[in-house]
């Protein structure tokens, strides 16, 4: 049997690899966006080079159908990776939730506000 003290410290490790895992998802999604955002901007750049100055750049409706569309590409090219980390993600969330439940433990432990 584990004492109160070491069941909020197996709680509180669970929590942060959780975390941390939540982290890496947002990353990855960060990442995905900023490199669809990239390959757009560098078309547009292409296309528009010799029509406009460097300066003049305005987002159009076609070039967010294209940041759509290579967002949709890349996710589909890294959806093992975001995949994995979902399930991942459930999994932890589910034995935390067990974790509480088994030892009785409802909500987490408040931080003392100074």
């Amino acid at each position: 049997m584990r004492s109160y003290i070491e069941q909020r410290a197996m709680l509180a490790r669970m929590e942060a690899a959780r975390a941390e895992t939540e982290r890496h998802l947002a990353i990855v999604e960060r990442q995905i966006a900023a490199r669809a955002e990239r390959m757009t901007v560098t078309s547009q750049a292409k296309s528009r080079q010799s029509r406009h100055r460097r300066s003049n750049s305005m987002w159009t409706t076609a070039d967010e159908r294209i940041y759509q569309e290579n967002l949709a590409a890349i996710r589909f090219e890294r959806r093992s990776e975001i995949e994995a980390l979902a399930r991942k993600l459930a999994r932890q969330t589910g034995a935390i939730a067990a974790f509480r439940v088994r030892h009785r433990i409802n909500e987490p432990e408040r931080e003392a506000v100074s």
